[in-house]
């Protein structure tokens, strides 16, 4: 290269090109890695709203369901009194108008309704509780253009969002016909204060909306949005409106937001994003510009829809957080690699300087490497028995669990014959007493059928309450500790052995009281426990000639854990030399092909995995005792010391 006659020499403009091209490629690397510290954080963040939000509107849209349906079988008995069937086939009876007025005013002052009223097949209400003030349950009141009689007069039942026409007042109205034969003659209606949902709004923590079939809010947490579409109505419908005079001649605007919603198929969940988030709710608050994730659910039974509005300031605001610390992290893991790499050359250019003590030098690295690739190996065949060990320990819980779930399922299958005895005869009773009811139903004896039916209910109930223990025992489930009652899990335990104890002539002692002592475990896993206690102990009451089984819970706040369990019995006793290996994997004293000799171990590793414990000790008047030893709940623990 020539040199320059005014300036010297020129220096090389490649390694300055290469030290701007390497500053301009770490930057952007640093960027990159912040963009994508701020995406991912971003759907971390959004996801976890999402559930968080899809939990509170579950529990928000069971509690309406609950208020809403809990009074829609009400219209349906009103037809059974035969005073109202009078009145319908005679209604200028002025005793019989204020027979039945008088008997819905009762109705709907026990039930907490709105109002309760009787229509005949032209619409006109004939009887009401409310017979002197109202608006739809006026006596005299035309109500033939309302859906919910149109389609119950039609033979369905009608459920319907409304306003009164002269109170105002907003309900939910539910009908059904009232038949003499397969003729209908009138129809029953109630309607339903929704004055409980306003109050549970704050359960949610944003805000809410909750839109009827025709897409009108007709609640919300916000006054604006009440009575306005989330869809553009057509020129039909609001005609349609206008004529059956549901929101009371109002004029339904367009919802205030562009809300666009995806809706899945399968579970019915709405979703979408409002780009630019929920305006101010007075003009003096600071305006929201971060977006807003819209999520909904769609009622059971009802088609009302039900929009959740959570702001995602927050999410937005974490991913930026995140982006910033993604990239501080980058520009500092890149210095470092700049600062060894700088390192390194300063330490390659001592050892050129030094050739004297290479040899020596590259003797030493040769050691150190080779000392390093055996510690290296050392160390990955200390991960690899490490990884071997932590995979047997998984296997060996699956295994745990499959045997858990195994004994479960033999217990329910001794239980098979017995819970058959116990269903066929109630099955026999309510098929007897269905064609009775059919019999009095031809003959016109409405109050027999009435009786049978009650009987039918309460049988039904009893084979409820025999086949629900069996449900939750029967599932196969990870365990979860909770705040257990132990009278509960003793009572399921010595349900499932009540055929078998009857059989035996077994007579149990039961101390547990409800509420008494409550443990933190797995109920579940409980109950598995208490049941190999109560096998075994009738077991080695076989022979006995007297059979007691004793179950006691209590609680001791000088011991730990504070509660315990005692599973005594009237048999031999447990000899000091089986008692020693009594919690051994495979070690039982029964005979051959009856058990494994794993459900004390299993046992025993189901307490201690609750921080508990399972000991077995003779009974000084005889017998053996197995005591479950388990921590209290924490809000039934004592606070420490100050």
């Amino acid at each position: 290269m020539e040199p320059s006659r005014i300036f010297g020499p020129r220096r090389p403009l490649w390694p300055a090109l290469r030290k701007l091209l390497g500053i301009l490629l770490a930057m952007l690397a640093v960027g990159l890695v912040g963009w994508s510290g701020f995406r991912i954080s971003e759907q971390h963040g959004t996801a976890a709203l999402r559930d968080e939000s899809n939990h509170r509107l579950d529990l928000f849209a069971s509690a309406v369901e609950g208020m809403v349906k809990r009074l829609e079988h009400v219209p349906a008995t009103i037809q059974l009194n035969q005073d109202v069937q009078a009145l319908l086939l005679e209604p200028s009876h002025a005793l019989r108008v204020s027979r039945v007025n008088d008997y819905l005013r009762r109705l709907n002052a026990h039930l907490g309704s709105l109002a309760v009223y009787v229509m005949d097949e032209r619409g006109v209400v004939v009887a009401s509780s409310n017979s002197d003030f109202g608006d739809d349950s006026q006596l005299g009141e035309d109500l033939s253009y309302r859906p919910y009689f149109l389609e119950a007069l039609s033979g369905q039942v009608g459920r319907q969002f409304a306003i009164g026409t002269k109170s105002s007042q907003p309900g939910y109205f539910v009908s059904h016909p009232i038949r003499d034969g397969a003729r209908v003659l009138g129809v029953a209606t109630i309607k339903i204060s929704l004055d409980p949902i306003e109050e549970i709004w704050d359960m949610l923590g944003a805000p809410a909306l909750l839109a009827d079939t025709n897409q009108v809010v007709i609640l919300s947490s916000r006054s604006e949005w009440r009575y306005t579409a989330l869809t553009e109505l057509s020129l039909e419908r609001r005609v349609d409106l206008q004529l059956t005079r549901l929101y009371n001649n109002l004029q339904i605007p367009r919802f205030p937001l562009p809300v666009k919603l995806s809706i899945d198929e399968d579970s019915q969940v709405l979703e979408g994003v409002l780009p630019g988030g929920l305006p101010p709710e007075s003009d003096a608050a600071r305006p929201v510009r971060s977006s807003t994730l819209v999520l909904g659910r769609t009622l059971d039974g009802m088609d009302w829809r039900l929009l959740i509005f959570s702001d995602l300031r927050n999410v937005r605001n974490q991913a930026v957080l995140n982006s910033m610390l993604s990239a501080v992290a980058a520009g500092f893991v890149l210095l470092l690699g700049l600062y060894l790499h700088q390192r390194r050359r300063i330490a390659r250019q001592k050892i050129e300087s030094r050739q004297m003590l290479e040899r020596a030098n590259t003797e030493l690295e040769h050691k150190v490497a080779r000392r390093t690739r055996a510690l290296t190996d050392s160390n990955t065949r200390l991960r690899r028995e490490i990884a071997e060990r932590e995979q047997a320990e998984l296997t060996l819980r699956a295994a745990q669990d499959e045997l858990v779930h195994a004994a479960k399922m033999a217990v329910l299958g001794q239980l098979a014959t017995g819970i058959t005895h116990e269903l066929t005869q109630p099955l026999g009773a309510i098929r007897t007493l269905s064609g009775n009811a059919l019999e009095f139903m031809r003959r016109g004896d409405l109050k027999a059928v009435s009786g049978n039916l009650q009987f039918v209910t309460r049988l039904a109930d009893q084979m409820g309450n025999i086949i629900q223990p069996l449900k939750g025992f029967a599932r196969k489930s990870l365990a979860q500790p909770a705040a257990t009652d132990v009278a509960h899990a003793v009572s399921n335990a010595l349900f499932l052995y009540d055929q078998r104890l009857r059989r035996e002539g077994i007579t149990v002692h039961n101390r547990c009281e409800p509420g008494q002592v409550i443990a933190w475990c797995d109920p579940n896993r409980l109950e598995q426990v208490l049941i190999n206690l109560i096998g075994n102990a009738m077991d080695a009451m076989r022979d006995a000639e007297v059979k007691a089984l004793t179950l006691e819970a209590s609680s001791d706040a000088a011991c730990s854990p504070p509660l315990r369990i005692d599973v005594s019995d009237t048999g031999p006793g447990v000899p000091e030399e089986v008692r020693q290996r009594l919690f051994e994997p495979f070690f039982t004293t029964k005979d051959p092909g009856v058990g494994l000799g794993l459900g004390l171990a299993i046992s025993r590793d189901i307490v201690r995995e609750f921080h508990g414990d399972l000991e077995a000790d003779n009974r000084p008047g005889g017998g053996a005792c197995f005591t479950v030893r388990l921590p209290a709940a924490p809000s039934q623990e004592e606070s420490p010391a100050p």
